[in-house]
């Protein structure tokens, strides 16, 4: 009876357009406003303005990790097995969840806890920052990303729906890389920039309000057009699913590959920090790394379903990781000592690696619909939530390794001026790191990665007719 709903419920849908587009690129917009000001300012704000110390806030945000371990793969299972609704089996979850997951993130900004007791203080910043990004967030993220396999089938599709998916992120992380610190620091008595908590709780304020009307938007604007019915060759629990998604070869090299990405990408973006300052001493630059990287994403992303539907996406996707592997080994032995010509060279990189980064999600898309075709199941939100957890481990671990490279090569925080061979292996690790980690993710694909285009539309043509 409920699939009999379902199917009179899709013959009504409008077929597959720029409106879901512009409603998923809104979903991961809706996202970033918190995700990304919580990922660059939290810190500053936990140790800044409430004064804790960057040990304890270090310490919890390892320790969500571990509770994201549950809470990820939790609503994953969760999604899977929910009843289908009359608007879809994921998205319920984004309307659901769009104003709790606003509130919890303006919660984390409380700048009147600062004259709490320490202890009063500490179990506030565990319990909103938990509540906030292992619960509210796990909470329409993981249905979210999961939607993008049910709006189509189509792979070209699918690829434009994680190209607008990648836009949407970029977009956030301009608005809010410019405007956050133009509005939360002030001038103390001395003329020296310090950050305000009133002026966090603004901004959360305003972040949070963009944030529901894109999800709104999102809801609004998607649709999910490819039909779930449960399995009726065997039962599934989480813990088999889980344990043949570790055997899943197809899923691991995507994951292993998305940690990879991740590593180079955050490790690019923590050591370009130090690169500018204390290699080519001009911060100044620094402004426009952003805008570089979202100048070569935008001339790359009009391109990528042509891409997929000429190439496939394991074999443009291959290429795209080695070249910019190849880029960076160049920037390194070219020693540049220029950063406007450095800027350059950062954007061919970025403009190579830009097929990777705008269909990685589509990579997904795939791997759900080849662990369906192989095993009867279909797990889009489970796979999704195993990926996602995955990829936060990508970004502790991207942390602990730039931190770990600078104190192999001697970095020294209070010196105010480095030595000439800290300065030069700032270059080399800027260069080497991102190098070795693409290197590694085209191999990784080449080798180890068995969804070619033929077999993706072989899959497709198999679900088409179940």
């Amino acid at each position: 009876m409920e699939e009999k709903v379902v199917q009179e419920e899709s013959k009504k849908k409008q077929p597959f357009g720029s409106r879901d587009k512009i409603g998923y690129l809104l979903g991961d917009l809706g996202n970033d406003f918190s995700f990304q000001m919580a990922a660059s300012y939290l810190m500053v704000f936990y140790t800044k303005v409430l004064g804790v110390t960057a040990g304890f806030v270090g310490a919890l945000f390892l320790t969500a990790r571990l509770v994201d371990a549950f809470t990820d793969v939790g609503m994953g299972n969760l999604c899977d097995n929910s009843r289908t609704q009359k608007d879809g089996r994921f998205r319920p979850w984004i309307r659901r969840m769009a104003v709790p997951v606003a509130i919890a993130s303006v919660l984390m900004y409380n700048y009147l806890i600062a004259d709490w007791a320490y202890p009063a203080k500490i179990a506030y910043v565990i319990v909103t920052y938990i509540l906030w990004g292992s619960i509210c967030y796990t909470g329409i993220n993981i249905p979210y990303g999961s939607m993008a396999s049910v709006i189509t089938a189509d792979a070209a599709e699918r690829t434009s729906l994680s190209t607008y998916r990648t836009m949407g992120a970029l977009f956030a992380g301009v608005f809010v890389g410019i405007l956050t610190p133009m509005l939360v620091y002030v001038k103390d008595e001395s003329g020296n920039s310090v950050p305000s908590g009133e002026r966090f709780l603004l901004v959360a304020i305003l972040f949070a309000l963009f944030a529901i009307l894109c999800y709104f938007l999102c809801y609004r604007f998607c649709q999910e057009r490819v039909e779930l019915p449960q399995s009726e060759k065997k039962e599934s629990t989480l813990l088999v699913d889980l344990k043949e998604l570790m055997r899943d070869k197809a899923f691991l090299a995507v994951m292993a590959g998305a940690l990879l990405s991740l590593i180079a990408n955050l490790s690019i973006a923590s050591l370009n920090q130090y690169l500018f300052l204390d290699y080519f001493g001009d911060t100044g630059y620094l402004a426009w790394v952003s805008i570089v990287s979202l100048l070569a994403t935008l001339l790359i992303a009009p391109f990528g379903g042509k891409i997929t539907r000429k190439f496939g996406k394991k074999e443009a996707g291959t290429v795209s990781l080695l070249a910019t592997a190849a880029i960076y080994f160049l920037i390194y032995f070219l020693h540049i000592k220029n950063p406007g010509i450095y800027l350059i060279w950062l954007f061919f990189a970025y403009a190579a690696v830009g097929y990777y980064t705008i269909v990685t999600w589509a990579f997904l898309s795939d791997v759900i619909d080849d662990y369906q075709v192989r095993t009867g199941r279909r797990k889009d939100g489970t796979v999704y939530a195993v990926y996602s957890f995955a990829r936060k481990l990508g970004q502790a671990l991207a942390g602990g390794i730039g931190g770990f490279a600078l104190a192999l090569i001697g970095y020294e925080e209070t010196a105010k001026v480095q030595t000439e061979a800290v300065r030069e292996s700032i270059y080399a690790i800027s260069m080497w790191i991102p190098a070795v980690s693409f290197l590694a993710g085209g191999l990784l694909l080449l080798f180890l990665y068995p969804l070619t285009r033929e077999r993706v539309e072989e899959n497709q043509q198999k679900i088409r007719g179940l």
